[in-house]
């Protein structure tokens, strides 16, 4: 074996903290934007018509329940800067861009805790008993990120309920949710229906392999607050070519199958690989990226992720995640060579 240092000019760059569609862009993504490049000459259609009947088909949802924006941060703002919660609670560990966005808008945060003991599984009673009277809002990612776990259907259910007993708006975020086995079967929409005071966000940028699109939207059944939004909102806040793109996109059912076919089996073989190791302890992951501890002590994630970038693996250290620390690494699943060459990597540390 050749021990000469590596250099990362040797391999291709890999993103594995994107959470990003191995796939990449779609093709049918790729040929809307070709074939209507003269668009960016006018201005977009404010009623949007084709667009929010793409994304009420897609999403399984009543045309007037679809609010959209430009990405899910967009949308998140939007919603904060409405609801004004005073009180919020969030799941930790959890996407840190919540904490970002709820302290730019003055909103106290208080933390539910995941156990590692539970490996990160949600324990839907206990959050249930944690919510008082006094809170506003609750956010929760399903599946969560960075743990890749999956909330059933039957539990957001009873917590939907327990929210609207306590009039606390619970914002259901699916931006990995195409990723798990059935997301039809797991997803919150169906909810929205029955419930005024939650609302479903999912983002393109993940599962479809365009985060530049800045593309977001948010199903909620509530006609004061859709109107509020309508009123705060740029009429016409979608670019031509984004909202074209995105039209023709969620009509592609070939790469919807087969995005889905590509995940299940690289999450099934790289949590096999890496299951032979006894340095690291895997949490078995539900969408296209997976927590991984490190249990080594004089191994940190920056030691690993030091150790990947000189393959041109682009890894997530994960110690600046609430309730996470060093020996902590986050990555995603991409294409069978890449993936083989990732987990030979980190095996080599670890």
């Amino acid at each position: 074996m050749n021990n000469a240092p590596l250099r990362i000019e040797q391999y291709a760059t890999v993103l594995y903290n994107a959470n990003l569609n191995p796939r990449g862009i779609p093709d049918s993504v790729r040929n809307a934007i070709k074939n209507n490049i003269d668009t960016i000459s006018k201005y977009p259609d404010i009623y949007y018509t084709k667009l929010k009947n793409a994304v009420a088909a897609y999403a399984d949802a009543p045309l007037e329940n679809v609010v959209m924006g430009n990405g899910s941060s967009d949308l998140l703002k939007i919603f904060t800067s409405l609801l004004r919660p005073k009180k919020t609670l969030l799941i930790v560990p959890g996407p840190t861009e919540y904490e970002k966005v709820l302290t730019d808008y003055k909103s106290e945060i208080e933390y539910f805790e995941l156990n590692e003991e539970d490996e990160y599984v949600l324990d839907i009673d206990a959050l249930i008993q944690s919510l008082r009277d006094d809170m506003d809002m609750l956010i929760v990612a399903n599946p969560n990120n960075p743990t890749s776990k999956k909330i059933e259907l039957a539990d957001i259910k009873k917590l939907a309920e327990a929210c609207s007993e306590k009039d606390i708006f619970l914002l259901i975020d699916e931006m990995y949710i195409e990723f798990t086995e059935n997301y039809k079967k797991l997803t919150a929409v169906p909810l929205v229906k029955e419930h005024k005071n939650i609302a479903v966000l999912r983002s393109v940028s993940k599962f479809f392999a365009v985060p530049g699109l800045r593309f977001a939207y948010a199903i909620v059944n509530n006609k004061e607050l859709k109107a509020e939004i309508d009123r705060s909102t740029t009429k016409n806040n979608i670019a031509s070519l984004t909202a074209i793109a995105i039209t023709d996109m969620f009509n592609d059912e070939e790469y919807i199958t087969q995005s889905v076919s590509t995940i299940h089996t690289e999450r099934s073989l790289v949590y096999l690989a890496m299951s032979t190791s006894r340095s690291i302890h895997l949490f078995k992951p539900d969408a296209n990226f997976m927590l991984v501890k490190l249990l080594k002590d004089d191994i940190t994630s920056a030691d690993v992720a030091a150790h990947a970038s000189q393959r041109g693996i682009i890894i997530r250290k994960c110690d600046d995640i609430r309730g996470l620390s060093n020996k902590y690494i986050r990555l995603c699943f991409m294409n069978p060579k890449q993936n083989d060459l990732m987990v030979n990597t980190i095996l080599e540390i670890v």
